[in-house]
């Protein structure tokens, strides 16, 4: 069992994750929740108070495209799938963490 204290909420890494998820197909703003849950290794928790504003964000930037649907559970959802601008974003946002990453390890080897 995993004890809340070790759960991450990943807001400033939200977008670029929520992308990588909707790269692989279409999803409800839960099941994008749940997927980034299950493969981080339940380490990363998205809260709906955090995942739906980022969502809308992404809307108005053109990122995401969304339609309504019904889910397996039969409930009415917004379904979200990437756009050709949200590939494009999400290409920029990896390699703008992969220079972060690249700099914080700099800095832990070296200091």
């Amino acid at each position: 069992m995993i004890d809340r204290n070790d759960v991450v909420s990943p807001a400033g890494a939200l977008p670029m994750l929520v992308l990588r998820v909707l790269q692989s197909g279409i999803l409800h703003g839960y099941a994008i929740a749940q997927r980034i849950h299950v493969l981080s290794s339940e380490v990363l928790a998205v809260e709906e108070g955090l995942l739906y504003p980022t969502l809308q964000k992404m809307l108005r930037k053109g990122w995401v495209e969304s339609e309504w649907g019904v889910s397996e559970t039969n409930r009415q959802v917004r379904f979200y799938r990437l756009t050709r601008e949200g590939r494009s974003q999400l290409k920029a946002e990896l390699s703008s963490y992969d220079r972060i990453t690249q700099a914080i390890q700099e800095v832990l080897r070296t200091a």
